[in-house]
Parts: structure tokens; C-alpha cells; sequence
């Protein structure tokens, strides 16, 4: 019995004093396992912890351990991969943009559908290869790149510098080429803004692109399909092309609130959710109004977005 006893003292005094020689580094140590799988962060000197904010939505194990850099092509090579990712974008945008010339060309859609898919899908598909490119202006400054060339390339056509009749039919209202120094101008200039200023970081970028390619461009859609029902104020809109374009904007950009922050670009909570929302009726709004037929809708629903933005994120 004495023997077990003086163990046991020994034991507890063994622990004792490992614990206080080790009691900084541990205490440290769990505290940034807690804080990492609890969503709670504590302050080290008191034990005083603040509890993550009741509005946040749940987040998995997989969000929270997911690096910003995971979808980098070279991750140990930043210019390179930024190079790379350039590529893989630019090949994405210019052979859809092929695509629905080619489908222009030869008459498959209607000129306005036509002209209406090549809105909704270039600037959504090109938004996906976000994560490709790396953090910072680095990367922002490479995915700027291929909108940027594009407006260079509206440019050519619009003034007649260059020769591409099908890619007048596509983006083209009524076959004239200078049309294409308003409206794809502008929404050329559009994603290459939120590239260089906003970057996937800031839900402005989201709300403005989102809202520019998915929300204006379902307007069209369901206003020529349901729209018999026309606006008081302007009837050359519809209520059902305004609820579409609502609709399709908050869905839109929820759904890539959500991809953005499956890679750790943005946090997600309530708040955005219900500004996103807000964009999204305050784009919808503007675009109803005449003077959006006036100056193009591209521009109007843009600035929109952006101030709009710009208050309630």
C-alpha cells in the first residue's frame, strides 16, 4: 500500500510539474484545435472565448479546412499557374463564344435567344475558373486578361477594324456592328472591373456579374415567353421578365456565394444572403425603368449592382 501510495504522489507530482512546464505551449495548442474545428476564438491570456456569430450558416469540416489556393493549377509555381489558368479560362470563354456564333450562323436560335444565351452563359462560365488563378493582385491581374482582351476585340469589330460578321450576329440587337460598343462593351468592362477592383473576395463581384449575365438576361427570356402583362410606368417591360430577372440574379449569385465559399474566398452568413437579395430587386428595378433602354441596361443594372452593393456588403 505504501509503495502504490508513494507512486500515486509520484505519479501527481510528475504531471504536475510537466504541466507547468508545459502549460504555455499546451494551452496554446489546444486552443488553436478548438478554434479550428469549433468556429470559436479565444482569447489566450483569460480563457475568455466569443462565440462565432449566431447568423453564420453552419459550416462542414471540409469548408473550413479548404485553402484558397486549392484549385491552383501549379500551387508551387503562383506565375506560372496564373499563366496557365489564363489559358484554361481564355479556351473556356472563346469556344463557348465560338459556339453560339457558330449557332448565330446558322440560324438554330432565334437572333434574340441567341444573342440572350451568349449573355447568360460568358460571364458565369468564365467566373468558375475564378479559383484556378492564385490570391491577390497577382491573380486578379491575370484573370482581368482575357475580358480585357475581349474589350479590345468589341472595339476592333465596332469600328469595322476588324472583319467578323459572326460575332455581330451574335451580340448584335439588329445586325450593326457599332452595337457592339455599347452593350458587349459594357459587359465585357463589367467583368473585367469586378476582376481588377473586387476580385472573388467581395460579394460586390458576384452580385455585379451575376445580376449583369443571369438576372438581365432571364428578363428577356421570360418577358418574351410570359410578359403579357406589362409595367404601368414602361411597356416595353413585363412583370414576369422583372420577377424573372430577381429570381434568376439572387439564385445566381447564392450559388456562387456558396462555390466561393467551398474554397475559402469568402464567409458566408445571413447578411450577405439577404443583401444579395436586395441587389438583385435594386437591379431589376432599375432595369425595369425606361431610362435603362436609353443609356443600355448592361451599364444601368452594373453601376446598380455596384452601389447598391457597396451599402449593404
Amino acid at each position: 500500500m505504501a509503495v502504490t501510495i508513494n507512486a500515486h504522489v509520484f505519479s501527481v507530482s510528475t504531471v504536475s510539474l510537466l504541466r507547468l512546464d508545459r502549460q504555455s505551449s499546451v494551452h496554446r495548442q489546444i486552443i488553436s484545435r478548438i478554434s479550428q474545428f469549433s468556429g470559436l476564438s479565444f482569447a489566450s491570456s483569460s480563457f475568455r472565448f466569443a462565440a462565432a456569430t449566431p447568423t453564420s450558416f453552419p459550416k462542414s469540416r471540409r469548408d473550413s479546412m479548404t485553402s484558397p489556393s486549392a484549385a491552383m493549377l501549379l500551387p508551387e509555381n503562383p506565375v506560372l499557374s496564373d499563366i496557365c489558368a489564363s489559358a484554361v479560362s481564355a479556351l473556356v470563354a472563346f469556344s463557348v463564344l465560338r459556339l453560339w456564333e457558330e449557332t448565330a450562323k446558322r440560324d438554330l436560335f432565334d437572333r434574340k435567344l441567341n444573342r440572350k444565351l451568349v449573355h447568360i452563359s460568358i460571364g458565369l462560365l468564365f467566373m468558375l475558373c475564378w479559383p484556378l488563378f492564385s490570391s491577390g493582385t497577382q491573380g486578379a491581374i491575370f484573370a482581368s486578361l482575357t475580358p480585357g482582351i475581349n474589350i479590345i476585340r468589341m472595339i476592333l469589330v465596332g469600328f469595322g477594324i476588324w472583319k467578323e460578321e459572326a460575332t455581330v450576329k451574335s451580340m448584335s440587337r439588329y445586325g450593326d456592328r457599332r452595337e457592339l460598343l455599347k452593350g458587349p462593351l459594357y459587359y465585357a468592362a463589367t467583368i473585367t472591373v469586378a476582376n481588377l477592383i473586387y476580385w472573388r473576395t467581395s460579394p460586390i463581384a458576384i452580385a455585379a456579374i451575376c445580376n449583369l449575365c443571369a438576372g438581365d438576361g432571364f428578363a428577356d427570356i421570360v418577358g418574351s415567353w410570359l410578359g403579357r402583362e406589362k409595367l404601368p410606368y414602361n411597356p416595353n417591360k413585363s412583370i414576369a421578365g422583372s420577377i424573372g430577372m430577381v429570381t434568376a440574379g439572387f439564385l445566381a449569385s447564392l450559388g456562387f456565394m456558396y462555390y466561393f465559399a467551398s474554397f475559402g474566398f469568402i464567409q458566408y452568413n445571413w447578411e450577405m444572403v439577404s443583401g444579395f437579395f436586395v441587389v438583385s430587386l435594386a437591379s431589376a428595378i432599375v432595369e425595369s425603368l425606361p431610362v435603362s433602354t436609353e443609356l443600355d441596361d448592361n451599364l444601368t443594372v452594373t453601376l446598380t449592382s455596384i452601389l447598391v452593393g457597396s451599402l449593404v456588403f
